[in-house]
């Protein structure tokens, strides 16, 4: 047994090339990376119509990552357009009745084939997600290698949605956690909260050392 612990402590104690992830790294990642403008995934940017704009009006949605999407709770709440889009699986990672929170359940996707997830994260700095990684990564993936689409909500989609993406990216992709940043902010506007960048230094930096 302490054998076991001696080779984990070692492992922990792994030098990384070009050192430790840091907080600063990510957030000057998140400022140096600027979203790109997109069309509104699931419409024809060049049709022209009146009706079909005003549509478009209330989605917030963008696709961050091939079969990943990202947008707001109202987004999470037009069950015609999560079809329109093809979305199979369905990760609200704000679920809950309280301020700040999306108030949806399976039950509202019960008319539909959309599986459903809910996670119950406050958007604050002492929250603890990193507890939901690998479950949200689990989720995504299903999604991802059935061929199917993902789409990951919060309140705004900036925050708590943006880091279980970021997660997944980085424990299914192998993605470092600044090269994740950039893959999702050049399509989206993110801004995890820094208690949340925090835990992706923390992720990043192990996963790191598990595959030296």
């Amino acid at each position: 047994m302490r054998s076991t612990w001696r080779d984990r402590d070692r492992d922990f104690q792994k030098e990384l090339p070009g050192g430790e992830t840091t907080l600063r790294l990510l957030v000057e990642t998140i400022y140096k990376t600027q979203p790109e403008n997109k069309p509104i995934p699931g419409f024809d940017p060049h049709k022209d119509d009146t009706q079909y704009y005003r549509i478009q009006q209330n989605i917030d949605c963008d696709e961050v990552y091939s079969g990943i999407y990202i947008g707001d709770a109202a987004t999470a709440k037009n069950k015609e357009y999560l079809q329109m889009l093809g979305i199979t699986h369905l990760l609200n990672s704000a679920e809950g009745k309280r301020f700040g929170f999306v108030n949806t359940d399976a039950n509202y996707y019960k008319d539909t084939t959309i599986k459903y997830i809910g996670l119950p994260l406050a958007d604050l700095f002492t929250t603890d997600i990193s507890k939901y990684f690998y479950t949200a990564a689990d989720f995504i993936d299903e999604a991802i290698s059935t061929g199917g689409k993902a789409f990951v909500h919060c309140m705004l989609g900036m925050s708590r949605s943006a880091t279980c993406v970021l997660a997944y990216l980085m424990i299914k992709k192998e993605m470092l956690a600044a090269d994740a940043i950039r893959q999702v902010r050049k399509n989206r506007f993110i801004q995890p909260n820094e208690g949340f960048l925090q835990q992706l230094v923390q992720l990043d930096n192990q996963l790191r050392r598990q595959r030296l």
